[in-house]
């Protein structure tokens, strides 16, 4: 199955694609009158930039790949790079389809920036004297697509391979938060559930919790130790009804933390480490001792009880 990401850039270039083939078609059947004249395909393409949508630049190129004209920008002609060979450039690799049009995969441009280029193929008749080269600054173009949604599939992504095998060396310490994390995590419920904590990223191991809130939601705060074991920090938080599309029910937040606590303690070689809750995506991670990571719904994390995870499945 393709992932959700590669599904969303999928259908952002086909839509792009469609917007520019039509006009970059029409602009390389012009260039075949003055094709190998610099000046005049200079005056042609500078005549006709603000025809082809969104465009950084625009060139033509022999079939070799050298520029036979000097760059076309929405500023003016830039002649330094007639004469350049782009046939090493990435979009040059690729293969361009039969019908003559090719929108290339991102890349980072000379000018280090994340780029695309659209290659149209110039014919006479039948002939290919070269290609007309469109050149896109992906911070100009458009999102046509729908906003991307993460997936919410199970993920398992594996760690440093030197902490994995080295994982029965070794032994969990009592860290200040193992010693009162009950009363620790009852408090960071309390937050989550009463005082608009929205996310949480617990560090059990160097005994401290970043938190974003709900009425300030780019900056994070951070919880130590002496705040996790005080309760008087739910003061600091006001009073904040818990969001009616959260995608985790408060009532759920307790039976996960639960199982948080019994994963940090349940063995001394395998333990966890790191976890994070974020109520609206319904999504929580855990870093174990051995450097792994498991991303997965909340509901499958309450399904699995503790024998699960140390080697007997349910």
């Amino acid at each position: 199955m393709k992932p959700a990401w590669k599904e969303s850039i999928y259908l952002q270039r086909e839509q792009l694609g469609q917007l520019l083939r039509e006009p970059l078609s029409q602009l390389a059947q012009l260039c075949v009158a003055v094709w190998g004249d610099r000046e005049r395909l200079d005056t042609l393409l500078t005549d006709h930039f603000a025809e082809v949508p969104h465009c950084a630049c625009l060139y033509c190129m022999d079939i070799n790949g050298v520029q036979i004209c000097d760059d076309v920008t929405v500023t003016g002609l830039e002649r330094d790079q007639f004469g350049f060979d782009r046939s090493h450039r990435p979009y040059m690799q690729e293969e361009i389809p039969s019908w003559g049009f090719l929108l290339s995969d991102a890349y980072i441009s000379l000018k280090q920036r994340p780029s695309l280029t659209a290659l149209q193929v110039v014919r006479d008749g039948t002939n290919v004297l070269g290609y007309l080269g469109a050149d896109f600054d992906l911070r100009d173009l458009p999102v046509t697509a729908a906003l991307y949604k993460e997936s919410d599939d199970w993920l398992q992504l594996k760690g440093d391979p030197s902490i994995r095998g080295a994982v029965f060396q070794q032994r969990r310490i009592e860290s200040p938060m193992d010693r009162i994390l009950e009363r620790s995590l009852s408090i960071l419920e309390e937050l989550i559930t009463q005082s608009g904590v929205f996310q949480c990223l617990i560090h059990f191991s160097s005994s401290q919790v970043t938190i974003w809130m709900v009425d300030d939601p780019f900056r994070y705060r951070l919880l130590s130790q002496d705040a996790l074991s005080d309760p008087d920090i739910c003061l600091v938080y006001p009073a904040r009804d818990y969001p009616a599309d959260a995608a985790i029910p408060a009532t759920d937040i307790t039976k996960i933390l639960e199982i948080l606590r019994a994963l940090r303690m349940a063995d001394e070689n395998i333990y966890l480490r790191i976890a994070s809750i974020n109520i609206f995506n319904g999504m929580v991670s855990l870093t174990f001792s051995c450097d792994g990571t498991h991303y997965m719904r909340y509901d499958e994390l309450l399904s699995k009880d503790i024998s699960f995870w140390f080697g007997t499945a349910m």
